[in-house]
């Protein structure tokens, strides 16, 4: 067995998506980081299918947006069908000018987008990536965690770090070694999930927006992918085999309502127990969990994905304020307290409209489509996928209670002399104090520190009133925003602001 001599400031095991972006991020804060993953190769076909704007944002942060995005299409609206076929709801997306600065939700392809977090990562010099690679004993001492680590060619070796992310999936061995546990949210059912490439005969006879059947007999889903790409999730009915009904012939039977092997190729099909999970807690000492290691939820909203960059966007900026003596351990307590906070909340949330979609009696299922109905006064009218998304309830927040405390805060476009950028790109992703242009700042001492003081007008004018419009809906004139673009807390005048920062002394080792 060998020994690395050097003590990383974080190990990340696990190198998918969410293992990804947390080392980007960490690395990209300049934290020495370390990286393991059992595969060597990005699996081959696809698993998450949607992303939102939030994660495009976070995606801009790394610096590949622009890489990704051959990879990716707008989401098409959903339909959900009732039992008689009518029309009982529409999930759409907010009109422009978007919030964010990207389309709300997308579809995109997960094999090339995954290529594209692991090569950033492995791109930084502070970032070592080791794949092929199992951790299998984890111990802590008061200066840090040492992970036994096995190749697949059988060498061992001890890894030292500060902190240790694991982000290894929902059957987590780090999870398992450090004693934590998952909690079951109620949520259990068998669903048959397919991929299809089709060709243009089987396009013409799709239909042109992803639709949810809300079918006593067999629930299912169908939702428009990139490109040519076609998903369908089908509820496996009492009786039947999930081994056997996941058979290319089997398939094929299912998806005869639609189209045969003559319009498309499967891609991948296999059943899956869709749960709703999340664990008790996140944190062990200097081990946390994130991605599915920590939470897994239906995927009726296409949030699996999403959950995970949240978790590790969440994680990272407040590792590197400990890891680079701006704060006290206690910030990193916020980390469960926030995402277990808001997975709870959002799957509770996902629960319910899996619950819609998947009502097997039939007059309950009737009951349902007349109440959706009757809640629209029988015009159906689209409903933003956005308006789903909790808020962040508790932990590193503003005392005052708001309506906008805990949201994500926009990213509007800027114009700055000749240029027009989103805000990060101007203002960066640290500490934001963003005001209306009539508020003075306060002094650098108040503020967390490297703030951003962006007030609105010149030289820093919108372009389409995003902003302006957001605070004349929050009725407020300031808004101290985080690092990983959620808001603190807003003021409206300069005592309150003075006030909204005070407590932050408490979270930041000032040195000036």
């Amino acid at each position: 067995m060998s020994s690395t001599q050097k003590i990383h400031d974080v190990a990340v095991v696990g190198f998918g998506p969410s293992g990804a972006v947390a080392a980007g991020l960490l690395g990209g804060y300049g934290l020495s980081t370390y990286v393991c993953d059992r595969s060597r190769e990005v699996y081959d076909k696809p698993r998450a299918i949607a992303l939102d704007h939030e994660i495009l944002r976070v995606f801009q942060q790394l610096g590949v947006v622009e890489r990704i995005a051959p990879y990716m299409e707008p989401f098409t609206d959903s339909c959900y069908y009732g039992v008689d076929g009518q029309l009982i709801r529409r999930m759409s997306t907010v009109a422009p000018p978007y919030p964010l600065g990207y389309v709300p939700s997308i579809v995109f392809s997960q094999p090339p987008v995954e290529d594209i977090l692991r090569a950033h990562a492995q791109g930084l010099p502070q970032v070592r990536v080791e794949l092929g690679v199992a951790v299998t004993s984890l111990t802590q001492d008061e200066e840090g965690v040492t992970l036994t680590t096995v190749s697949d060619d059988g060498t061992t070796q001890q890894v030292r770090a500060r902190y240790v992310i694991g982000a290894d999936g929902a059957s987590s061995t780090v999870r398992q070694l450090a004693g934590l546990e998952l909690e079951d949210l109620g949520f259990d059912q068998p669903w048959l999930v397919v991929d299809v490439k089709v060709n243009e005969a089987g396009l013409r006879k799709l239909p042109r927006e992803s639709v949810q059947y809300c079918e006593p007999q067999r629930p299912s889903s169908f939702i428009i992918g990139p490109g040519n790409h076609r998903r369908w999730e089908i509820s496996i009915n009492q009786g039947e085999d999930p081994k056997h009904i996941a058979t290319p012939e089997e398939t094929w039977k299912l998806l005869s309502r639609w189209i045969t092997p003559d319009d498309a190729t499967l891609w991948r099909q296999a059943s899956y127990r869709f749960h709703a999970l999340v664990a008790t807690q996140w944190r062990a000492g200097r081990v946390f969990v994130a991605g599915d290691a920590a939470h897994q939820q239906p995927p009726f909203l296409g949030q699996g994905m999403c959950q995970g960059v949240r978790d590790a966007t969440n994680l990272a900026w407040k590792l590197a304020a400990v890891l680079q003596g701006l704060a006290g351990d206690a910030l990193l307590d916020t980390y469960g307290i926030e995402r277990k906070g808001h997975v709870t909340a959002l799957t509770t949330r996902i629960k319910q409209i899996g619950r819609m979609i998947g009502e097997r009696d039939i007059a309950a299922a009737r009951t349902r489509d007349a109440h959706a109905l009757e809640e629209c006064g029988g015009t159906v009218k689209p409903m933003p996928r956005q308006d789903v998304q909790p808020a962040l309830a508790a932990g590193l927040l503003g005392e005052a209670a708001h309506a906008a405390r805990g949201t994500l805060f926009p990213q509007p476009w800027l114009a700055s002399g000749a240029n027009t950028l989103r805000m990060d790109q101007l203002a960066g992703t640290g500490w934001r104090l963003v005001t209306d242009g009539s508020l003075a700042a306060p002094p650098a001492d108040e503020l967390p520190p490297a703030c951003m003081v962006l007030p609105l007008g010149a030289p820093y004018s919108e372009t389409e009133g995003v902003l302006a419009a957001w605070f004349a809906r929050h009725q407020c004139r300031a808004a101290l925003v985080r690092p990983d673009h959620y808001v603190y807390g807003v003021a409206s005048n300069e005592a309150q602001l003075r006030a909204l920062l005070a407590p932050l002394k408490n979270t930041y080792q000032r040195g000036d």
